[in-house]
């Protein structure tokens, strides 16, 4: 056959589809009737159309056949965190993050008998010291890349202090990043503390540009090529938006990355939101959380870690790590999510969303550059306050039942029983210190109702 069998069909318009609708609607309202109207500012069609596209955004540039699976391990005591590793990669994580809480420990201990040209390791450091980058050659290694998770701003943000103080952190940041070429950019703080996704979005654009913005005349052009740049970044509910908000983040860091002579693209780390899960029918955060790392491999994450389903309630056990990972493991060998790159790729509605939240979330950028800056809106409050505008509307539309999670504020069950299972604290816990900045607090949707039941128990 010449002709493919759609060729043998009369094109439709979008046009001559709408007026189509308006017929079948028998009077209703188009509008009213059939646009979903979101938090973001963008109104959803019941339909799109390629006649509404002069051409489609180049934005995926990623292999989603190469995502990494992530496993996450605290790393207080060497030899039982190198221990967890080993078993964690046997049993099919690609890539291992050791939360690391102090300079004193020893990287050859954690890192023994992992093959590093095969399994990823990260180091996520909870505090600060060029020192300790500097004198670990395994992480300065040429051959050898270990990724290194620092993030001052980050830290500022979330405690509202700096690491030591401004001056002091900025000297070591700028020795680290000359030491590891990588800069780390913790994003996840903004989604789970209640920002919608467009201040997502430009926060994280914002955030990196302070730091690009510092160390512009500090690195030669050399250097400049040789950063690496990640972003870790929370993954909510909400489907498709979640895929354009990761390949709008890459637009994003591509309009601003070339202003400064980078060419290499971002690295991203996504994980589930915890904002939207639950301590009671804690088996429904499993369907939370895979649909959510199946919109970060769709959005093109590089690397993929799930949150283990009891994570709120239970300290780290090795049931919750396996399951967690073998949630993964499905969607990777069995659901096929690693057979096609860039799966998203000529989706008119999700490329329509990946450039609606990119134009919204670099005007409001620019608005933030205009204005001082990302860290002077932190400082002033600016960033704090919008976001508990963003967090108040979300939890007023959860308390309303328009945002719903099953067995929490939408069919609960009544013989659920937590109170006797709670090995750690699942609710927001406030210490009064004295700091720099009022920080960004995390917190879930569900606390106050969960926290009226658990006293009925």
């Amino acid at each position: 056959m010449s002709k493919t069998l759609f060729n043998e069909f009369e094109s439709v318009s979008s046009k001559a589809w709408k007026q189509k609708i308006q017929v079948d609607l028998k009077g209703a309202d188009y509008n009213d009737t059939l646009i979903w109207k979101t938090n973001e500012g963008i109104d959803v069609k019941p339909f799109y159309h390629s006649d509404e596209f002069e051409s489609l955004l180049e934005t995926s540039t990623t292999k989603a056949t190469e995502w990494k699976i992530l496993q996450n391990i605290d790393a207080t005591n060497e030899s039982e965190a190198n221990t967890k590793a080993l078993d964690a990669i046997s049993r099919g994580a690609e890539h291992i993050t050791f939360v690391i809480h102090a300079e004193n420990i020893k990287v050859e201990t954690l890192t023994n008998d992992i093959d590093l040209t095969k399994t990823g390791v990260s180091f996520r450091m909870n505090f600060l010291s060029s020192a300790f980058v500097e004198q670990n050659s395994a992480i300065t290694s040429t051959g050898i890349r270990i990724h290194l998770e620092t993030d001052i701003i980050g830290h500022l943000a979330k405690t509202g202090n700096w690491f030591n103080n401004l001056k002091d952190d900025h000297s070591q940041f700028e020795k680290i990043i000359k030491s590891s070429s990588q800069i780390f950019v913790d994003t996840s703080l903004y989604q789970n503390a209640g920002a919608t996704i467009t201040q997502q979005l430009a926060y994280s654009l914002g955030h990196l540009n302070e730091y690009l913005n510092h160390l512009n005349t500090t690195l030669t052009d050399e250097e400049k090529s040789l950063l690496e740049i990640t972003f870790n970044v929370a993954v909510g509910s909400n489907y498709f938006f979640e895929i354009a908000k990761l390949r709008a983040l890459r637009l994003l860091f591509q309009t601003l990355v070339k202003e400064y002579g980078i060419t290499k693209e971002c690295r991203i780390i996504a994980t589930p939101s915890k904002r939207n899960k639950t301590i009671y029918d804690y088996n429904v955060n499993m369907l939370r959380t895979t649909t959510e790392c199946m919109s970060a491999i769709l959005g093109g994450a590089n690397v993929v870690t799930n949150l283990p389903y009891d994570s709120l309630y239970h300290k780290p056990n090795e049931f919750g790590d396996r399951i967690s990972r073998n949630q993964l493991l499905v969607l990777k060998n069995e659901s096929y999510f690693d057979k096609v790159d860039n799966p998203a790729d000529g989706s008119y509605y999700i490329e329509s969303l990946t450039n609606q939240l990119a134009v919204k979330a670099l005007y409001l950028f620019k608005d933030i550059e205009s204005n001082g800056g990302f860290l002077h809106q932190l400082k002033e409050g600016t960033i704090q306050r919008k976001i508990k505008v963003s967090a108040a509307k979300e939890q007023a539309d959860f308390d309303a039942e328009n945002i719903v999670l099953l067995g929490t504020n939408r069919h609960p069950n009544p013989a659920d029983k937590m109170k006797d299972d709670l090995e750690i604290h699942p609710f927001l816990e406030v210490n009064k210190r004295k700091t720099l900045i009022e920080p960004i607090i995390e917190r879930r949707l569900a606390e106050k109702l969960e926290q009226n039941r658990l006293k009925d128990e």
